[in-house]
């Protein structure tokens, strides 16, 4: 009898009325005290698209997603009111008629068989959470109803209803609930959804569909057949309705880009959504690519992917490790913006540089033998030497002695000036000056900044600026940190690297690297349009033995290529300056590269040029020159001004027929890779 009490205060407020006057009345709801109309709502990260890529919970754990009145269903509206209050577009808050109505039916019956509490009281009680047995509660409901509905429009009290409404578990609003009961937005939803989201909030934890399937099957029925009772529904509606299948497992909302969802949040922790550059169909492919890569190499293995549009800067997917977890991989660090050594993946930018200081041509021959620079001894990466090689083979091999020597005549400085201007943050050990060791690593950089130098080197040598935010734009034409020729030149290059094992032979212009120790793997790769860059290693920085760029990461940058784009984009034809030449047409102080200040160690048994010395002035009479070395180990290759004349031979002596007169440059190479040569000129 005590719900029977709560019905009659409908009468007792109409007694109410008559006894103290509509003035009065007036007057109490006018100095009603509103609670907050303002609703918090989750935070959301929407893609490119506006699709949902992650949400977060409010602060008491709900799900609320906010939703305007206008991304609703019209016919959820429909049924809702037909259902609840189908007066609600005609009364002011309290509906006498369904009181009275409530009240009669539980005077008859002794018991309630239905409330009489329109839409408007419940989103009273939604806002302020409130009792709804009690009467001093029900009469609260009333006098906050009656004062909503004279600030409110019919719109925006609905509106309240759709955010606050209960769903179940930790569910609140229409959004929430359709995301994860169907895995969709409200604005498009079948009768039978419609139904059981009209009937859940009555009940929402008796009646979750996941937990209690049949009372949520019940509680569907009976308001699809008041809304055909209604006229809002057919018949045939009806009885196609009730053949739906309730579903039984709640839908986990999406929480893709969670690194890049938590960065957005923390830049502007005051805004609600967050629109990022990012596509939410790519960006859930390359997570599971990770994830799967990483699973192939152990627990403790992490994968970060970053993809880029070089024309415009925008990230289209950042995955900042193998999976956000706190387990053995350290899921939670974004190893996208963590400082790591770039191995081999800066030799470019110096290959690039040297183009445009005029120090050197891909067609360029240039010495891969032991060097040293002052204390510093680089080697090669295995250990072995190629002598003489043209800089095309130097990039594509990524030999290290090549590359360090153009540093040297380049010099430290001017390569962290070019990475400032393509906007790395290069960090150097202990903050000490740049060294020659730059060149092959010895730096701290980050997988996002390296995608955008090489996003500079697809954008015609322009630094671009990288952004994943819808409104963070920058400037069209940023630094230019090398020019068109030289940028080209190196995607011409690059674009000759032999594709992985079982990868597609498309042509990418792609470098790899493996930093000192085995901790860090890269590759990352560029066509005309867009910019992929891998990394993978331990989060920890442990290395991972045996592991090479080349063997980790590059079959995942062209896996991610993949499922990028079908075809790659072309990168273009070379700007209208660039040097197209063969060696032997080049100017001859591009022919050879000779570093300025390497003192080149001489083996006790290196090959020595016996004859001709280095300065002669000889005059053969049109026959062949005989030269001989001593040392070394045989065979022996020998070269004039970089040509091969003489390939594999046993003998120590040998004729050469050299096509003079003129300034030769002679080399003497043996089978283990150690040169010697020697200036000439022939009469």
């Amino acid at each position: 009898m005590k719900r029977l009490g709560g019905c009659l205060i409908g009468l007792a407020l109409g007694l109410v009325v008559a006894a103290t006057g509509y003035d009065r009345l007036n007057a109490w709801v006018g100095a009603t005290d509103l609670p907050p109309l303002a609703v918090g709502t989750s935070v959301e990260v929407l893609d490119r698209n506006g699709q949902l890529l992650r949400a977060y919970t409010v602060d008491d754990g709900r799900w609320r997603l906010g939703v305007e009145f206008a991304a609703v269903d019209p016919a959820f509206l429909a049924m809702l009111v037909a259902y609840e209050d189908k007066r609600f577009y005609r009364h002011s808050g309290v509906d006498p008629r369904a009181f009275l109505r409530a009240i009669g039916q539980a005077l008859w019956n002794g018991r309630v068989i239905s409330g009489g509490s329109t839409l408007t009281m419940q989103v009273a009680r939604l806002l302020e959470d409130g009792p709804t047995g009690r009467w001093q509660g029900k009469l609260r409901q009333i006098r906050v109803a009656l004062a909503l509905e004279r600030q409110l429009t019919k719109a925006e009290i609905l509106a309240l209803y759709l955010n606050r409404a209960p769903y179940g578990g930790n569910l609140e609003g229409i959004r929430a609930a359709t995301r994860a009961y169907f895995g969709k937005e409200p604005l498009r939803l079948t009768p039978a959804e419609i139904a059981l989201l009209v009937g859940l909030p009555q009940s929402p934890t008796a009646r979750r569909p996941d937990l209690h399937p049949e009372r949520a099957r019940d509680a569907r029925a009976a308001v699809l057949r008041r809304a055909r009772d209604a006229g809002v529904i057919d018949q045939g509606t009806l009885k196609a309705a009730l053949r739906d299948p309730v579903p039984v497992r709640r839908i986990a909302l999406p929480a893709l880009a969670p690194h890049l969802s938590d960065r957005a949040r923390i830049a502007a922790p005051t805004e609600g959504r967050h629109n990022l550059t990012l596509g939410a169909s790519l960006q859930s492919q390359l997570e599971a690519l990770s994830a799967r890569a990483a699973a192939d190499y152990g627990q403790r293995l992490s994968v970060a992917i970053v993809v880029l549009d070089h024309r415009n800067g925008e990230i289209l997917a950042s995955v900042g490790s193998a999976g956000y977890r706190g387990d053995a991989r350290l899921g939670y660090v974004d190893m996208s913006r963590a400082l790591r050594s770039p191995g081999s993946t800066l030799k470019p930018l110096v290959y690039g540089l040297a183009f445009d200081e005029g120090l050197a041509h891909p067609e360029t021959l240039i010495n891969d033998r032991p060097v040293r620079f002052g204390t510093y001894a680089p080697s090669n990466f295995d250990g072995t030497y190629r002598g003489p090689m043209k800089v095309r083979e130097a990039l594509i091999e990524s030999r290290n002695i090549p590359v360090v020597s153009l540093t040297e005549a380049l010099g430290p400085a001017r390569l962290m000036a070019a990475l400032r201007r393509a906007k790395v943050r290069a960090v150097l050990p202990g903050n000490a000056p740049a060294g020659l060791a730059v060149a092959l690593g010895g730096v701290g950089v980050t997988l996002e900044d390296m995608v955008g130098l090489y996003a500079s080197l697809g954008n015609q040598g322009r630094a671009v600026h990288v952004h994943y935010r819808q409104s963070d734009i920058g400037p069209a034409i940023g630094a230019k940190v090398l020019s068109p020729e030289a940028a080209w030149q190196i995607g011409n290059i690059l674009s000759g690297m032999p594709a992985p094992p079982n990868a597609p032979r498309i042509g990418l212009a792609y470098k790899t690297g493996t930093s000192y120790g085995h901790r860090d793997t890269w590759a990352i790769g560029f066509d005309g349009a867009h910019v992929v860059g891998v990394w993978m290693g331990r989060a920890d920085g442990t290395p991972v033995p045996g592991a090479f760029g080349a063997d980790l990461a590059a079959p995942i940058l062209f896996e991610a290529f993949a499922r990028l784009k079908p075809d790659l984009t072309p990168l273009g034809a070379p700007p209208v300056n660039t040097l197209l030449l063969s060696h032997a047409a080049l100017p001859a102080q591009l022919r050879e590269f000779q570093p300025r200040d390497a003192l080149f160690t001489m083996d006790a048994d290196a090959p020595t040029l016996v004859f001709p010395p280095d300065g002669a002035v000889i005059e053969t009479q049109g026959a062949p020159l005989v030269a001989k070395v001593e040392n070394g180990t045989a065979p022996y290759t020998w070269l004039a001004n970089g040509a091969p004349i003489l390939v594999a031979t046993p003998a120590k002596q040998a004729a050469l027929n050299l096509a003079g007169p003129g300034f030769f440059t002679l080399s003497v190479i043996d089978a283990t890779g150690r040169t010697a040569r020697a200036q000439i000129q022939l009469k």
